[in-house]
């Protein structure tokens, strides 16, 4: 088939061109080369047997050419990161919001005869606070905590009918969404548009709500990646990984070798139509630990900058089920954690010389995340 990836020189989007290409698909990558993530360079590790296109995905008239004879789109381009997103807000809602729309007017009104599924990249972040359980009220979904307990630290979520703390519980696709940021909501954007348009013009659709997703070729100068690429930068520039409030805090950590294998199970099967799918590992992991496990790996005499302090909007815990995506098309994580820690460690040591190490810490420390 002929492929599509918008997005296609970015982290996931390049391995999952690589797998598409290893399956024998002509595959197209369709990228702009954000100066944040690639400094406007086309990455060493593209795959020479793709077509590529460096164009922005607001081009309509590139992106019109590049869809033609196109059978399958997978749209991965988006500009990422919650931070970022609460103060360039324009630009995050122009690439993620009004690309996608870009991109479904063009499959509406020029391409749908051809096109056979469109597969989005959706988000966690659309959850806000993941699932919880209380001995009382059963499952709750609560809101976001209160900027007054987090700064006496009281950093757990409690029951507001007065029942105690929650314990966290692995979060349903049927949770109800709490976007808490700009990004939350665009990728929020991105999943109603794509399946609003693909129901109402029967063009086989599918979301896939990304949870924590790391592994190599992640950026380790672009300040808003995973936190296990922050750590290692920090730890490689011969400092404590920072680590806020009580590290207690949980996410579920997906490789992305597993991310590239649920977008082809999706692509291959029918049963994923007109669906969301939470694509994340179903386990959840503290923030605390994901420090300790690079610092180990790395070097074990650094240890972590736990602060005791909060930043505005960060939820406490959110790890997904997975159970509908097993279920549904047979599909579940191969990479064990550690071991995909490890791939990520060895791939950036290799990867990144000691001055760009230094220079992204540079950056990070600039931009407040270190």
């Amino acid at each position: 088939m002929r492929i599509l990836v918008t997005g296609g020189a970015g982290f996931i989007g390049s391995f999952l061109v690589d797998k598409l290409i290893k399956e024998g698909h002509r595959v197209t990558i369709y990228d702009n080369l954000e100066p944040q993530v690639h400094q406007g360079k086309k990455p060493s590790y593209l795959n020479k047997n793709a077509e590529f296109i460096k164009a922005d995905v607001c081009d309509k008239n590139k992106l019109d050419k590049a869809l033609k004879k196109i059978d399958i789109v997978f749209h991965e381009a988006a500009m990422v990161g919650v931070g970022q997103s609460m103060y360039e807000i324009e630009k995050y809602t122009r690439v993620n919001t009004y690309g996608t729309a870009v991109l479904l007017d063009l499959i509406v009104n020029k391409h749908k005869d051809h096109i056979r599924k469109l597969l989005v990249a959706a988000s966690m972040s659309e959850y806000g606070e993941g699932l919880y359980y209380c001995k009382k009220c059963g499952l709750l979904k609560p809101d976001l905590r209160k900027e007054k307990d987090l700064a006496r630290g009281r950093w757990d979520v409690y029951c507001s009918k007065g029942h105690g703390k929650l314990v966290p519980k692995q979060t349903t696709e049927s949770t109800p969404l709490y976007c808490s940021s700009i990004y939350a909501l665009n990728k929020k954007d991105q999943e109603d548009y794509v399946l609003t348009i693909g129901k109402a013009f029967n063009i086989p659709v599918v979301a896939l709500r990304y949870f924590n997703v790391y592994g190599p070729r992640q950026s380790l100068s672009n300040p808003y990646t995973g936190v296990a690429a922050i750590f290692i930068s920090r730890i490689k520039a011969g400092k404590s990984p920072v680590v806020f409030e009580d590290g207690e805090q949980s996410r579920d950590f997906v490789s992305v070798h597993d991310i590239v294998s649920a977008n082809i199970a999706a692509m291959k099967s029918k049963k994923a139509d007109y669906q969301i799918f939470n694509v994340g590992s179903g386990k959840s992991i503290s923030i605390k630990k994901v420090g300790e496990t690079i610092s180990s790996l790395m070097n074990p005499k650094i240890k972590l900058n736990i602060t005791n302090q909060f930043r505005k909007g960060d939820i406490r815990h959110c790890f997904s089920s997975i159970n509908k995506i097993r279920r549904t098309l047979n599909w579940k994580p191969k990479v064990e954690y550690r071991k995909g820690m490890e791939e990520l460690i060895e791939w950036s040591l290799k990867a990144q010389s000691k001055d760009l190490f230094d220079q992204a810490h540079k950056i990070l420390r600039s931009k407040g995340v270190v």
